[in-house]
């Protein structure tokens, strides 16, 4: 490992002394909040430092081997005590490598997922409705909660907007890759020439924020309309002004919500999703920074770029980020996205690595 890396292993373990030290002194534990603070931070740094001590241990005792070798009786056991110890380290060395990329702090949260047709018409919200099943499917398999926050449905079917809410540790982590163009090809529904026709759908995947608080929304620059709601829904819902939009008059941004009962509820959540939105639009800036001295292997996120095709009449679906082609289109869209999923992570890594051994 270079020099570098191996400083900054060096600051860890000495900051695990500090701690040790700073969560036995009876001030600290009565501060609660600091307590938490630190034991969190403990908790973070303990698996890295054991992996470093570990990864002492085996040079300390290659070292000896070596030593070992002077003696012609022992050569041939501290050789093999040398290749041994070798190998012992390019495993190490890895994990540790591994542990020291940088953890994305949204990575545990629970997210909103936004899925708009773009361009084919009628085929296009078709292809919208059948991204939301896939994802839904996704969280069925992963054990979690989906909410539908707000839509707008076609007249034959699907969606020209569907905003949902995804509840389960590590929803982001998991899904955070989704965001971007999604292209489909295939026979539509309407077609009566057997013609293959392209469309798309944007997708937009938002960590949840933990607490408005987070973000500062100014009550001078929010402006929040009433209005009746439209769609499914009974008497109730025609009847009263329960649906809510709110502007974000600095940032233009426009959340609307009508699929409670309760303009209370709709309120509470369209302003959630205003706190997710522009954290996120917080997010954008941030990589667009980082994008501008290294592009990410995965894509820079951008709602416009195109990250997937679904090629229907040859069944496969191709990740043009990472030049994946699976021909699994029936278990994909049935939400079978693990493979995928973990080939976005592995590259992901794979590039943090590179600028962490870069540097």
């Amino acid at each position: 490992m270079n020099k570098g890396i191996m400083d900054q292993l060096t600051r860890l373990s000495v900051r695990l002394e500090e701690l040790d030290q700073l969560l036995s002194d009876e001030q600290v534990t009565t501060d609660l909040d600091n307590f938490r603070k630190l034991s969190r931070e403990r908790a973070e740094i303990v698996p890295v430092v054991e992996l470093y001590h570990a990864y002492q241990q085996v040079e300390r005792d290659m070292t000896t081997a070596k030593e070992m070798c002077a003696d012609p009786e022992l050569r041939d056991f501290a050789e093999s005590e040398i290749e041994t110890g070798k190998q012992e380290l390019a495993t190490l060395e890895a994990e540790l490598l591994k542990q020291l990329l940088p953890k994305d702090p949204n990575d545990e949260r629970n997210i909103f997922l936004e899925i708009r047709a773009g361009t084919g018409g009628d085929e296009s919200a078709l292809f919208a409705g059948d991204l939301f099943r896939m994802y839904t499917r996704y969280a069925e398999r992963k054990g979690w909660q989906v909410e539908t926050v707000s839509q707008s449905p076609s007249e034959i079917g699907g969606y020209k907007e569907i905003i949902a809410r995804i509840i389960g540790h590590g929803a982001y982590s998991k899904l955070k890759f989704e965001s971007g163009g999604h292209r489909v090809q295939r026979v539509p529904v309407t077609e009566t020439q057997g013609r293959v026709h392209t469309s798309t759908c944007t997708v937009a995947v938002i960590p949840e924020a933990d607490e408005i608080s987070e973000v500062t929304l100014n009550p001078a620059e929010l402006r929040i309309d009433t209005f009746r709601a439209s769609g499914a829904g009974g008497q109730h819902i025609n009847k009263t002004d329960s649906a809510v939009r709110i502007t974000h008059l600095p940032t233009g941004i426009v959340v609307e919500c009508q699929e409670g009962r309760s303009q209370h509820k709709n309120k509470a959540q369209a302003m959630s999703i205003l706190a997710a939105r522009i954290l996120d639009k917080q997010m954008q800036a941030q990589q667009a920074e980082q994008a501008a001295t290294r592009k990410s292997l995965v894509g820079s996120g951008e709602r416009s770029e195109r990250i997937r095709t679904y090629n229907f009449p040859q069944g496969r679906v191709t990740d043009h980020r990472i030049n994946l082609t699976l021909y699994k289109m029936d278990q994909t869209m049935d939400g079978d996205l693990e493979e995928l999923s973990s080939a976005l992570v592995a590259e992901h890594q794979a590039a943090q690595l590179t600028a962490l051994t870069e540097k």
